[in-house]
């Protein structure tokens, strides 16, 4: 398996296919391109698939939208149905079934915050279905939520909190929100990853913590992710191989030596880098300056399209108001 440093499937799935030019055993992707919106579909159906591509068997949908950084309201709104309409093909919950959110993170880091203020903006239910049910409108879902922190700031383990909470509230679905780590920078708060297969908290940046999935939790576990950062080791790596390219593609002279180092394996190339950085900046992660409005925007977008998919009856209008 080729080490890409990457939450995404997609990501993952496309530098193997560019390795080895070919249709990877185990596994199935279809493609929707609409004007604004692209959907992949990357579905892991055996364990030669998931040894291939580093991730579970399951399902993992991938929403791009490279405008969406135009903040334009549309747009957005857009991208709220489409994240809903995916989720909802997933979910399949009956009207009274308890969802419980968890949104992960760490809230005084903005590109991990992404988790708390989803939560945050969650229409929650399960209190209300239950003292006052003939106040809500008919086929109002029981949703809860929870934003536990992270190790440091707690000294508990996520997983640790989520199944205490699993255990004494027993609700029927897990629906997990957090922050990715993408291979590149326009990927960066202009996707949104939604899979059946449960999330490891941290794993982006190399912080690798106990799952949060079906296994662990006993219910099922729907993890949706927003890439926010990006390995420097890994974009510096992508940076020089377009360099090589576009040397290869415009030299008249000098094409073998290129040809040489481009041919040079990938990995030993990132030990390189990595060698380079660590003395200054080990495991530095990038970020876009402009993060505080990013993560606002597109917390808003994933909570839209939960809303959407957990509440079905209540209009997307309503909910704008109830969020802004």
């Amino acid at each position: 398996m080729l080490e890409v440093r990457t939450d995404l499937a997609l990501e993952a799935h496309e530098a193997y296919a560019k390795e080895n030019k070919g249709e990877i055993p185990g596994v199935s992707t279809d493609v929707e391109d609409g004007k604004e919106i692209k959907i992949t579909r990357v579905r892991i159906l055996d364990k030669r698939g998931e040894k291939i591509i580093g991730k579970p068997i399951g399902t993992y949908v991938t929403i791009e939208a490279q405008n969406l950084r135009d903040f334009e309201q549309d747009l957005q709104d857009e991208l709220s149905k489409t994240v809903a309409k995916e989720l909802d093909d997933i979910i399949k919950l009956d009207e009274d079934k308890t969802a419980l959110v968890v949104g992960l993170g760490n809230w005084n880091v903005t590109p991990d915050a992404l988790g708390p203020k989803v939560v945050s903006r969650l229409m929650i239910t399960r209190h209300l279905k239950r003292l006052m049910p003939d106040s809500l409108e008919k086929g109002t879902r029981p949703v809860c939520a929870i934003s536990p922190g992270v190790l440091g700031i707690t000294g508990i383990e996520t997983s640790e909190i989520i199944q205490g909470v699993v255990k004494k509230i027993e609700p029927d679905i897990a629906i997990v929100v957090d922050a990715l780590a993408s291979r590149r920078l326009s990927r960066v708060s202009t996707t949104i990853q939604i899979s059946d297969t449960g999330i490891s908290p941290g794993s982006g940046v190399g912080n690798r913590r106990t799952g949060l999935n079906e296994s662990i939790l006993k219910i099922p576990v729907i993890a949706v992710g927003v890439p926010t950062v990006v390995d420097a080791a890994t974009m510096a790596n992508d940076t020089i191989d377009m360099v090589i390219d576009n040397l290869i593609k415009n030299s008249k002279g000098a094409k073998e030596f290129y040809n040489m180092l481009k041919g040079i394996d990938r990995n030993e190339k990132l030990e390189l880098i990595n060698e380079v950085l660590s003395p200054y900046a080990a495991n530095l992660m990038v970020t876009p300056k402009e993060v505080d409005s990013i993560i606002d925007n597109i917390s808003k977008i994933v909570a839209n399209g939960l809303n959407i998919a957990l509440q079905p009856s209540i209009h997307l209008k309503d909910i704008n108001r109830y969020i802004n």
